[in-house]
Protein backbone atom coordinates (compact mmCIF):
# COMPACT_ATOMS: atom_id res chain seq x y z
CA UNK A 1 0.00 0.00 0.00
CA UNK A 2 1.87 3.62 -1.44
CA UNK A 3 1.89 5.71 2.20
CA UNK A 4 0.20 8.95 1.14
CA UNK A 5 -0.26 11.96 3.18
CA UNK A 6 -3.44 11.06 4.74
CA UNK A 7 -1.76 8.02 6.10
CA UNK A 8 1.40 9.11 6.92
CA UNK A 9 -0.61 11.79 9.27
CA UNK A 10 -2.99 9.27 10.59
CA UNK A 11 0.02 6.90 11.80
CA UNK A 12 2.02 9.91 13.03
CA UNK A 13 -0.56 11.49 14.91
CA UNK A 14 -1.25 7.73 16.65
CA UNK A 15 3.10 7.16 17.62
CA UNK A 16 2.91 10.79 18.81
CA UNK A 17 -0.16 10.22 21.03
CA UNK A 18 1.40 7.36 22.50
CA UNK A 19 3.29 9.71 24.61
CA UNK A 20 6.80 7.44 24.02
CA UNK A 21 9.06 8.53 22.47
CA UNK A 22 13.01 8.51 21.72
CA UNK A 23 13.79 11.44 23.32
CA UNK A 24 17.67 11.51 24.07
CA UNK A 25 18.07 8.49 22.18
CA UNK A 26 17.92 10.28 18.98
CA UNK A 27 18.98 13.59 20.17
CA UNK A 28 22.38 12.79 21.41
CA UNK A 29 24.31 10.79 18.41
CA UNK A 30 23.58 14.25 16.53
CA UNK A 31 25.17 16.17 19.06
CA UNK A 32 28.04 18.03 18.00
CA UNK A 33 31.26 17.77 19.80
CA UNK A 34 34.77 20.02 20.19
CA UNK A 35 37.18 19.82 17.90
CA UNK A 36 40.39 20.62 19.88
CA UNK A 37 41.25 22.63 23.40
CA UNK A 38 38.73 25.48 23.04
CA UNK A 39 35.55 24.60 24.18
CA UNK A 40 32.29 26.55 25.07
CA UNK A 41 31.61 26.85 28.76
CA UNK A 42 27.52 27.81 28.92
CA UNK A 43 26.51 28.97 32.48
CA UNK A 44 23.08 29.79 33.32
CA UNK A 45 22.20 31.35 36.87
CA UNK A 46 18.01 31.34 35.83
CA UNK A 47 15.95 28.45 34.60
CA UNK A 48 15.09 27.30 31.04
CA UNK A 49 13.23 29.88 29.30
CA UNK A 50 10.27 28.23 27.76
CA UNK A 51 9.70 27.92 23.92
CA UNK A 52 8.50 25.89 20.93
CA UNK A 53 9.52 25.09 17.36
CA UNK A 54 7.09 24.58 14.45
CA UNK A 55 7.48 21.14 12.46
CA UNK A 56 4.89 22.05 9.51
CA UNK A 57 3.74 19.00 7.43
CA UNK A 58 2.62 19.43 3.88
CA UNK A 59 2.14 17.39 0.70
CA UNK A 60 3.82 18.94 -2.32
CA UNK A 61 4.57 17.32 -6.04
CA UNK A 62 4.35 14.09 -4.40
CA UNK A 63 6.68 14.89 -1.44
CA UNK A 64 5.84 15.50 2.55
CA UNK A 65 7.68 18.56 2.80
CA UNK A 66 8.81 20.75 5.97
CA UNK A 67 9.35 24.01 6.43
CA UNK A 68 12.81 26.01 7.55
CA UNK A 69 14.34 29.06 7.88
CA UNK A 70 17.69 30.17 8.01
CA UNK A 71 18.60 33.03 9.83
CA UNK A 72 20.77 36.04 9.50
CA UNK A 73 24.33 36.87 10.67
CA UNK A 74 24.51 38.60 14.21
CA UNK A 75 26.00 38.70 17.19
CA UNK A 76 24.45 35.71 19.26
CA UNK A 77 24.57 31.95 19.30
CA UNK A 78 22.05 30.84 16.75
CA UNK A 79 24.22 33.33 13.71
CA UNK A 80 23.35 32.55 10.39
CA UNK A 81 22.12 28.76 11.23
CA UNK A 82 19.38 26.97 10.21
CA UNK A 83 16.35 26.68 12.05
CA UNK A 84 12.57 25.04 12.62
CA UNK A 85 9.99 28.21 13.19
CA UNK A 86 9.75 29.25 16.42
CA UNK A 87 10.61 30.99 19.08
CA UNK A 88 10.17 32.40 23.22
CA UNK A 89 7.17 31.41 24.95
CA UNK A 90 4.36 35.20 25.77
CA UNK A 91 3.42 34.96 28.93
CA UNK A 92 0.07 32.50 29.32
CA UNK A 93 0.70 31.16 26.16
CA UNK A 94 0.77 27.09 26.27
CA UNK A 95 3.69 25.33 23.87
CA UNK A 96 0.87 25.35 20.59
CA UNK A 97 -0.03 28.71 20.66
CA UNK A 98 3.61 29.43 20.87
CA UNK A 99 4.52 27.72 17.91
CA UNK A 100 1.97 28.88 15.77
CA UNK A 101 2.33 32.59 16.84
CA UNK A 102 5.89 31.79 15.95
CA UNK A 103 5.25 30.62 12.21
CA UNK A 104 3.21 33.01 11.77
CA UNK A 105 5.26 35.94 12.69
CA UNK A 106 8.52 34.56 10.85
CA UNK A 107 7.06 33.24 7.77
CA UNK A 108 3.64 34.09 7.54
CA UNK A 109 1.77 30.59 7.59
CA UNK A 110 -1.14 31.43 9.39
CA UNK A 111 -1.96 29.12 12.40
CA UNK A 112 -6.04 28.82 11.75
CA UNK A 113 -4.51 27.13 8.89
CA UNK A 114 -2.64 24.74 10.71
CA UNK A 115 -3.91 21.44 12.30
CA UNK A 116 -1.63 20.45 15.58
CA UNK A 117 -1.33 16.75 15.40
CA UNK A 118 0.77 16.08 18.66
CA UNK A 119 4.70 16.82 20.01
CA UNK A 120 8.23 15.73 19.99
CA UNK A 121 9.89 15.39 22.96
CA UNK A 122 11.14 18.20 25.11
CA UNK A 123 14.58 19.44 24.34
CA UNK A 124 17.27 22.02 26.43
CA UNK A 125 18.83 24.24 23.91
CA UNK A 126 22.27 25.02 26.16
CA UNK A 127 23.64 27.75 24.28
CA UNK A 128 20.54 30.55 24.62
CA UNK A 129 19.21 28.48 28.08
CA UNK A 130 15.86 27.59 26.37
CA UNK A 131 13.09 24.52 26.66
CA UNK A 132 11.89 23.41 23.84
CA UNK A 133 9.05 21.61 22.46
CA UNK A 134 8.68 20.83 18.82
CA UNK A 135 4.52 21.01 17.70
CA UNK A 136 4.26 19.12 14.58
CA UNK A 137 1.33 20.03 12.80
CA UNK A 138 -0.21 19.46 9.37
CA UNK A 139 -1.28 21.28 6.18
CA UNK A 140 -3.31 19.93 3.48
CA UNK A 141 -1.54 22.08 0.61
CA UNK A 142 1.52 24.02 0.27
CA UNK A 143 1.25 27.16 2.28
CA UNK A 144 2.01 30.71 0.97
CA UNK A 145 5.26 31.79 2.69
CA UNK A 146 5.85 35.01 3.68
CA UNK A 147 9.35 35.28 5.66
CA UNK A 148 9.83 38.25 7.62
CA UNK A 149 12.72 40.16 6.15
CA UNK A 150 14.00 40.95 9.87
CA UNK A 151 14.42 37.55 10.98
CA UNK A 152 15.02 35.34 8.04
CA UNK A 153 16.98 35.80 5.15
CA UNK A 154 15.25 32.54 3.19
CA UNK A 155 12.94 29.61 3.56
CA UNK A 156 14.04 26.20 2.60
CA UNK A 157 11.95 22.70 2.48
CA UNK A 158 13.00 19.90 4.31
CA UNK A 159 11.16 16.63 2.91
CA UNK A 160 10.73 13.55 4.39
CA UNK A 161 12.19 11.06 2.20
CA UNK A 162 15.23 13.14 2.60
CA UNK A 163 15.31 12.52 6.02
CA UNK A 164 14.63 9.07 6.04
CA UNK A 165 17.58 8.27 3.31
CA UNK A 166 20.32 6.16 4.84
CA UNK A 167 23.02 8.48 4.33
CA UNK A 168 20.52 11.71 5.69
CA UNK A 169 22.96 11.98 8.13
CA UNK A 170 26.72 13.34 7.42
CA UNK A 171 29.61 15.00 9.84
CA UNK A 172 31.89 17.75 9.09
CA UNK A 173 33.97 20.72 10.71
CA UNK A 174 32.20 23.39 11.64
CA UNK A 175 33.11 27.07 13.43
CA UNK A 176 30.03 27.88 15.50
CA UNK A 177 30.03 31.04 17.07
CA UNK A 178 32.89 32.27 14.38
CA UNK A 179 35.67 30.57 17.32
CA UNK A 180 34.44 27.00 18.25
CA UNK A 181 35.69 24.46 16.07
CA UNK A 182 33.22 21.54 16.03
CA UNK A 183 32.32 18.20 14.59
CA UNK A 184 28.63 18.29 13.72
CA UNK A 185 26.22 15.76 12.91
CA UNK A 186 24.31 17.29 10.38
CA UNK A 187 21.44 16.91 7.57
CA UNK A 188 22.01 18.62 4.25
CA UNK A 189 18.83 20.56 3.48
CA UNK A 190 19.02 22.69 0.12
CA UNK A 191 22.46 22.57 0.15
CA UNK A 192 22.56 24.27 3.82
CA UNK A 193 23.83 22.33 7.16
CA UNK A 194 21.21 21.87 9.50
CA UNK A 195 23.23 20.79 12.75
CA UNK A 196 22.86 21.88 16.69
CA UNK A 197 19.50 21.42 18.42
CA UNK A 198 17.10 21.36 14.87
CA UNK A 199 19.23 18.21 13.60
CA UNK A 200 18.83 16.64 16.78
CA UNK A 201 15.04 17.56 16.86
CA UNK A 202 14.48 16.25 13.43
CA UNK A 203 16.44 12.86 14.15
CA UNK A 204 13.95 12.18 16.62
CA UNK A 205 10.85 12.74 13.69
CA UNK A 206 13.65 10.65 11.68
CA UNK A 207 13.07 7.58 14.16
CA UNK A 208 9.43 7.97 14.70
CA UNK A 209 9.56 8.25 10.93
CA UNK A 210 11.57 5.16 10.30
CA UNK A 211 9.58 3.19 13.13
CA UNK A 212 6.28 3.45 11.21
CA UNK A 213 7.93 2.92 7.50
CA UNK A 214 8.66 -0.62 8.90
CA UNK A 215 5.26 -0.93 10.76
CA UNK A 216 4.02 -0.29 6.86
CA UNK A 217 6.28 -2.63 5.07
CA UNK A 218 5.44 -6.11 7.89
CA UNK A 219 1.50 -5.34 6.95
Amino acid sequence: MPLTFDLVVEQLRRRLATGTLPGAVAHEPLRATPVGELRPVFEHKSPPKPGSVLILLYPDKGEIKFPLTKRPEYLGAHSGQVSLPGGKAEPGETAIETALREGEEEIGIRGSDIEVIGTLSNFFVVPSNFLVTPVVGIQHSKPLFTPDPIEVVRVLEGTLSGLLREDAVTVREITAARVYRLNAPHFLIEDEVVWGATAMMLNELRMVMQELSGESESL
